[in-house]
């Protein structure tokens, strides 16, 4: 059997989820006032037709590319504490960030939080309020995992860490050499100073 027989080809992505991905990248590269899709299209390798069929309009677009992102951004940040031991959670915590940090996306969500239109507005009000869930599942999992007991409750450090998150994801768009991992670590010896 020869090597090309033996692969197993992948599944393509359906034709939504290329043009999500597809808008994401373009977004994350010229912001989203500059998206266009023209752009969409010739990225993601499909008609401008087949984008207006699943998302009708660039606001549509918009609105569900919020959702996707957020729904794989909580996803992965869940997944960065699910396995982790207690030597290793801040630094599992802190590839998890870097990790978003070169994505982009939490820059992509923080242009679209100032866009007007009211799709994209209830989709970043959605965002907004699942992030901070999953923010305070997450210090709770870690302070649990530390043997730690947080003397403020954690949804309102996770309104603290997602600010945090936020302005550093917006500090790295302006300096890419600036050194997120310092900023990271004296947060959390902040945070972690507020437990017993």
């Amino acid at each position: 059997m020869t090597e090309r027989a033996a692969a197993v080809p992948r599944p393509r992505a359906d034709a939504a989820e290329r043009i999500l991905r597809a808008a994401i990248r373009r977004i994350v590269t010229s912001g989203a006032a500059a998206l266009t899709m023209h752009e969409v299209s010739e990225e993601a390798g499909v008609s401008k037709g087949l984008i207006h069929y699943h998302f009708h309009d660039k606001e549509t677009l918009l609105a569900r590319m919020v959702e996707w992102m957020t729904r794989h951004l909580v996803g992965r940040e869940r997944a960065a504490l699910a396995e982790s031991i207690p030597r290793h959670a801040i630094d599992d915590l802190w590839k998890w960030l870097e990790s978003e940090l070169e994505r982009g996306q939490i820059r992509v969500l923080l242009e679209l939080a100032e866009w007007r239109g009211p799709l994209v507005q209830s989709a970043i009000r959605d965002s907004a309020i699942a992030r901070r869930d999953t923010s305070a599942a997450s210090i709770e999992h870690l302070f649990s995992l530390l043997g730690l007991r947080a003397r403020i409750p954690a949804p309102l450090l996770a309104d603290v860490v997602v600010a945090f998150i936020d302005g550093l994801a917006i500090a790295i768009g302006i300096d890419r050499e600036k050194n997120a991992r310092a900023a990271f670590d004296v947060f959390w010896l902040s945070l972690l100073s507020l437990t017993e």
